[in-house]
């Protein structure tokens, strides 16, 4: 059996995180997705796609995501039923990401070089090879 998802589009709202009683991290996200196809007038569709990430990725996820960001999700379509408050049975179709990846950041979230020491020019002289 093979279940893969990888979906890259951007978060439909600030991601929500919170913990279980054991103390787990958990983000949820939305992640509108625009699809290839486009109608006459040049527009698209777009699907929307609930997310959810555990652990310390949900933690990043929860630290740096904002609303807008695009961001690569990998992980796996799951689906789980329930029974909503009037008793009715539910049925629930999300991505469990495993991966993911920031493909913008904030300004503010930028990671400065600065921080890594400073730049050196190497003369290719001193190469050895």
């Amino acid at each position: 059996m093979f279940n893969r998802v990888i979906l890259v589009g951007r978060l439909t709202k600030d991601p929500e995180l919170r913990h279980t009683p054991q103390g787990t991290p958990v983000a949820t996200i939305t992640l509108a997705v625009n699809r290839e196809y486009r109608k006459d007038d040049g527009t698209t569709d777009t699907d929307f796609f609930d997310v959810v990430i555990w652990g310390k990725i949900a933690e990043a996820v929860g630290k740096h995501g904002y609303k807008g960001q695009l961001v690569l999700i990998q992980g796996e379509m799951r689906s789980r039923s329930y029974e909503d408050k009037q008793g009715q049975k539910r049925k629930v179709w999300e991505v469990v990401a495993n991966k993911v990846k920031f493909l913008e950041w904030r300004k503010q979230d930028e990671v400065d070089l600065a921080d890594f020491g400073t730049e050196i020019e190497i003369d290719p002289e001193d190469v050895p090879f």
